[in-house]
């Protein structure tokens, strides 16, 4: 696979992908309905998901593709594959909170290797380069023309003083429970896959999720986290978290930088 050619068409989609979300974002009607699950949908949504998918269609069409919005429609039996969150944060897209993400990643057996985690309505944009580096990006964004890139790295963590993120839309007195076993210094919320990204940056050390999520939910991230020197493991027995399980629903995980001591779950 090369590397360096996919992440242009990825970037591209993304970004082509953000200003379809972002047209409807500021327009009227959300087109917000319930999917199966009860679970919200929007028409933004849906685009990004269409021009996304044919996109990745059009360049590698034999390769396995996972979206969210086509989900029920999947029976993988690849070990390598493109896995898609169109608009990941739809609570926060539909509550014009701006926390919300386009998402996709390349996996190859069971890891997420190259991911893309573009925040429209926030102006960031996070990717791995070609060696599996990650850079964010700084606008304004030219789907043809790469912009200014930094490297980005996670902290050096102290676990006397620990910078947390946790979601904004799905906190609960579990997670709480769990944080308060750490000396936090800094306790913050945010929205999407932009979890992932602040502990990148260093802006987080750690992120705690013990929840639902979908492997959609979280493959770009994790691949932004690990080219910064990240780590996202299982909650209950701290192993790699891992793609392509049946269902793709994942376990409760702990993304972290490296140097967190990390409690146990008892």
């Amino acid at each position: 696979m090369d590397y360096g050619q996919m992440m242009v068409t990825l970037r591209r989609l993304a970004l082509e992908a953000g200003d379809a979300i972002m047209a409807i974002y500021e327009g009227g009607d959300l087109g917000v309905r319930a999917k199966a699950d009860a679970s919200p949908v929007t028409a933004a949504d849906e685009a990004a998901d269409a021009l996304i998918s044919a996109g990745l269609r059009a360049v590698w069409p034999d390769a396995a593709l996972v979206t969210e919005e086509q989900s029920a429609t999947h029976d993988l039996d690849a070990r390598d594959f493109f896995i898609v969150d169109p608009l990941d944060g739809t609570k926060e897209f539909v509550q014009r909170r701006g926390d919300f993400t386009v998402n996709i990643a390349w996996v190859e057996d069971g890891v997420p290797v190259r991911g893309i985690v573009y925040a429209p309505a926030r102006g960031r944009l996070f990717w791995t380069d070609a060696e599996g580096r990650t850079v964010e990006e700084a606008g304004p964004f030219d789907p043809d023309t790469v912009g200014a890139l930094t490297r980005i790295a996670v902290s050096t963590p102290d676990d006397a003083a620990l910078l947390v993120v946790a979601s904004k839309s799905h906190r609960d007195q579990a997670t709480d429970d769990y944080i308060g076993k750490y000396a936090v210094a800094d306790m913050r919320s945010a929205g999407s896959s932009l979890k992932f990204c602040l502990v990148a940056t260093g802006e987080a050390d750690l992120y705690p999720r013990l929840g639902r999520t979908m492997e959609w939910d979280t493959a770009a991230g994790h691949a932004v986290l690990a080219g910064a020197g990240g780590t996202v493991v299982r909650f209950d027995d701290h192993e790699p978290l891992r793609y392509g399980k049946p269902g793709f629903e994942n376990p409760y995980f702990l993304a972290y930088a490296p140097g967190v001591t990390l409690v146990p779950r008892a």
